[in-house]
């Protein structure tokens, strides 16, 4: 507001001018908005590829595949028109649906093989066993089978005359290791054929084909291994009914740096407990040093022993130096060499209380397929405390006299089986055999195990107690200890008959 200057003495208010307004049609402006609008819908249902094909796509230069795509079109339809006389629905119809983009997944290096043969052995006039590794994971998560053929040797002179292969009547197979296999489990492959092959003397073949999957067919996928060959005049069926020995022992395998004294006296010991008319096998698998092998080669002279290389198992990751093959091996290769067959460790010796023999304890267990034997564990580090004893002189079991007296405790047993009875076996006793098996066996036959001496190379002796007085007990290391001096007393026996069998021996 202001005065105004004109006016006389009188004062007033003088009128305010309306505010400045932009002033414009309304009527073109919801006009042009409209049409922005419409433009704006258009512009969204257009193709995409029709964009690209804008006067834009000078500025902006299309993909090399695009335009790759654009001038397969432009070729085929220039191709399209030089051909007047192509039928309409040729030249118009739609190019095929894309399928799906195969992928393909390529393999390197090793897995676990479907089957890794170790031996193959005629159990009898009809049967055949192969015994062999087979990939853990496939046997769990899959169902692989075995069929068998006997293939005969074909006739030279006129092959059309040659007899036709002939198929297993019943073939299975057994996982004997009870689970304990890591990448590697056991397989024992059993072919039992409704006639002798080979009986004509002729030679053949045993065929074994491994397939992958659960398919019955023969045409399924598979691998084809011969896994045994006999010569012409081979096959022997009096074989199956005498015995070569009357007792076999069958070792796990030897490993780790093992103490050639202790084998020596293990295997002097064992000689003279079995008899003449016994032999033994053993299996290196990296434990036989030159010491090792000089305490075992005067036997293996003499024929009382067999020394086996399979350090090749250990390209094969089975549980524990892959024992349970081992001992399912010899079982099946020695199967009709003796009536009975004993498993026990280089550590474990077998002992007859009462002084009955040997003889008459197996008169006595003939029913019986297979018996197992109970351990009396013994101390490792004790020894008596004596000055007047000679120990630089004397053998280790016969040092270590102290034994495990608690009682109640569920122990590892081993065993014996009449082998011609079994199928497949185990460590510590087998689940595949013909018969009985008892382990009430304790007031007939035990054995001492020497736990960790093995593999002492010097002296066992490494704690000296007193003998306690009148069946008392020595306390060591939280354990009780009975004396038991049992073995102590034929050791000077043992010693006398390594003499007098493979004379004086120098480690």
């Amino acid at each position: 507001m202001r005065k105004d200057a004109a006016g006389g003495g009188g004062g007033g208010i003088a009128p305010v001018s309306a505010p400045a307004l932009l002033c414009f049609d309304l009527k073109p402006f919801l006009a042009a908005l409209t049409v922005l609008t419409l433009l704006a819908a258009a512009w969204q249902v257009r193709p995409y590829h029709s964009l690209l094909a804008s006067p834009f796509s000078a500025a902006c230069p299309q993909p090399a595949s695009q335009l790759a795509v654009h001038a397969k079109k432009v070729s085929t339809t220039t191709s399209t028109a030089a051909a007047p006389n192509s039928t309409a629905s040729s030249s118009s119809s739609p190019p095929p649906p894309p399928g799906p983009e195969r992928r393909e997944f390529r393999a390197v290096g090793s897995a676990a093989a479907l089957f890794v043969q170790m031996g193959a052995y005629r159990g009898g006039p009809y049967t055949f066993a192969v015994v062999g590794l087979a990939s853990k994971p496939t046997h769990v998560y899959g169902k692989p089978w075995f069929r068998c053929e006997w293939e005969p040797t074909a006739n030279a002179s006129s092959p059309s005359s040659s007899p036709p292969p002939m198929r297993a009547a019943k073939t299975y197979h057994m996982l004997p290791d009870w689970g304990y296999g890591r990448v590697y489990t056991v397989v024992v492959v059993n072919c039992t054929f409704h006639r002798a092959p080979n009986a004509d003397g002729a030679g053949g073949r045993l065929v074994l084909y491994a397939h992958y999957g659960p398919s019955r067919s023969p045409a399924s996928r598979h691998e084809r291994v011969v896994a045994l060959e006999e010569a012409p005049g081979a096959y022997d069926a009096a074989a199956f009914r005498t015995h070569r020995y009357d007792y076999l022992y069958c070792g796990s395998s030897l490993y780790g740096d093992l103490s050639a004294a202790r084998v020596r006296e293990w295997m002097a010991y064992h000689a003279r407990f079995f008899g003449a008319r016994s032999h033994f096998v053993f299996h290196d698998a990296g434990g036989v040093s030159p010491a090792v092998r000089a305490a075992l080669q005067p036997w293996v002279r003499a024929g009382r022993a067999t020394l086996q290389d399979v350090r090749a198992q250990a390209d094969y990751d089975g549980w524990y130096y892959n024992q349970f093959l081992v001992v399912n091996d010899c079982l099946h290769r020695y199967r009709h060499a003796a009536k009975w067959t004993f498993f026990f460790d280089v550590d474990e010796y077998i002992f007859l209380p009462h002084g009955r023999t040997l003889e008459d304890v197996l008169t006595e267990l003939e029913p019986y397929t297979q018996f197992t034997i109970e351990q009396n564990p013994m101390s490792s580090r004790l020894c008596v405390d004596d000055p007047d004893a000679d120990y630089s002189n004397q053998w280790g079991f016969e040092k270590l006299v102290f034994r495990n007296s608690i009682t109640g405790v569920r122990r590892d047993r081993k065993y014996a089986i009449q082998a011609k009875n079994a199928y497949a076996t185990g460590v510590h006793m087998s689940e595949n055999i013909i018969g009985n098996t008892t382990h009430k066996t304790e007031h007939l036959i035990r054995y001492y195990h020497y736990h960790n001496t093995i593999n002492v190379l010097g002296e066992v002796c490494r704690e000296f107690v007193p003998i306690p007085p009148n069946g008392g007990l020595t306390w060591s290391e939280k354990t009780p200890w009975y004396y038991d001096d049992s073995m102590k007393r034929i050791a000077d026996a043992v010693r006398e008959f390594e003499r007098a069998t493979i004379g004086d021996v120098r480690l």
